[in-house]
């Protein structure tokens, strides 16, 4: 199995997801350069977090021209995975591969630190081997992680079973104190209609290592090796070369 992660002008996660894939999951990895649309015939995408072009205009808003975002759109159309972490959420959102919009935190402060998120659902390549409301301990790093979409498309989402984590309580509370940037219904994490790009703000390739203060990241990531090698992968699509 090959992971490709995009590096961006400004991506500063993009080595913590390489080595979360290369040296925890013991998987061929290889850096994919924002500015060539060859995907090097990568079995996942990651979109690292950071600040793409600087975040100028908005947070994606540049980089969702890039040259490889074109390879990574009709990868994802075709049923490959891509997975956008934090920045790369943003650069989703943008790109048109998920619904919604990032706007500024609610406190209007970067907010650095642990937060919890709530398993909502089993069912995608992320999560099928996370137990449905489990609680994971993982960080968040950002200023624009205040999810917003018109109350039509949150109904849509939550009807279709699309989103994938909440933000919450040690022991699974929803409530608003517990929601770090004002994310509407304390969404931390999306999904596509097909279920096999995911949008997630905070950073499981920071959270591999208990030393590092959890390991709850390890989930996801092998949730997604468990997926492909069980032939569970939406579409089974490997990325071709451009």
């Amino acid at each position: 199995m090959k992971f490709g992660v995009v590096t961006f002008p400004g991506s500063n996660c993009d080595y913590d997801a390489f080595c979360a894939v290369r040296d925890r999951l013991n998987q061929s990895v290889e850096f994919l350069w924002h500015g060539d649309p060859n995907l090097k015939g990568s079995d996942v995408i990651i979109l690292p977090g950071g600040f793409a072009h600087g975040d100028y205009l908005r947070a994606g808003a540049i980089a969702r021209f890039s040259p490889v975002m074109k390879s990574v759109i009709a990868f994802a159309e075709s049923g490959g995975l891509v997975w956008g972490i934090c920045n790369g959420f943003q650069v989703l959102l943008e790109a048109g591969l998920l619904p919604g919009a990032m706007l500024r935190n609610r406190a209007l402060r970067f907010s650095c630190r642990q937060v919890y998120l709530k398993t909502e659902t089993t069912d995608s390549p992320y999560t099928n081997s996370v137990q449905l409301g489990a609680v994971l301990k993982i960080p968040i790093a950002h200023a624009e992680g205040n999810y917003y979409a018109p109350e039509r498309v949150l109904d849509e989402l939550e009807a279709a079973d699309r989103v994938a984590f909440r933000y919450c309580g040690p022991h699974g509370e929803i409530a608003d104190e517990y929601n770090p940037n004002g994310s509407a219904r304390q969404i931390a994490g999306i999904l596509n209609e097909g279920r096999n790009v995911l949008g997630l703000m905070p950073h499981p390739e920071r959270a591999m290592e208990e030393i590092l203060g959890s390991a709850d990241g390890c989930r996801l990531f092998e949730s997604v090796l468990g997926s492909f090698a069980g032939g569970r992968a939406a579409g089974g699509t490997r990325a071709k070369v451009a």
